[in-house]
């Protein structure tokens, strides 16, 4: 299935494919604060819609992950990072998506906190 997403502003667009059978919720500091509901894809299938310059990125700690948002509006509809076998990913904020009841999906809590 294909989804599109997109920050608030619009600057940010994207179409992400797979199938959304569950979403990380996450209680680190970055996680919690942005209210990310995060769905893992492959990287390749992420199709940016615009010029990847319009992001912004953000990094923190071991600088592993790439928190990406849109500098107008400051929404934040993924990340780019890699898995443990160094495939790169990406972490999809499902809050940003077109179409998808959050309320049917389950969610996977994972304390972050304490990692």
């Amino acid at each position: 299935m294909s989804y599109e997403g997109s920050c608030h502003c619009g600057q940010i667009a994207y179409d992400v494919e797979g199938e959304i059978d569950t979403l990380l919720e996450c209680n680190c500091s970055i996680c919690s604060r942005k209210g990310y509901q995060l769905w893992f894809v492959s990287r390749a299938n992420v199709n940016l819609r615009m010029p990847q310059g319009r992001l912004a990125t953000y990094t923190f700690n071991t600088h592993r992950i790439e928190h990406k948002f849109c500098p107008t509006c400051g929404c934040s509809p993924f990340g780019f990072g890699t898995d443990a076998d160094g495939n790169e990913t990406a972490a999809i904020n499902a809050r940003c998506l077109q179409d998808v009841d959050l309320s049917a999906v389950t969610i996977n809590h994972y304390d972050g906190r304490s990692s």
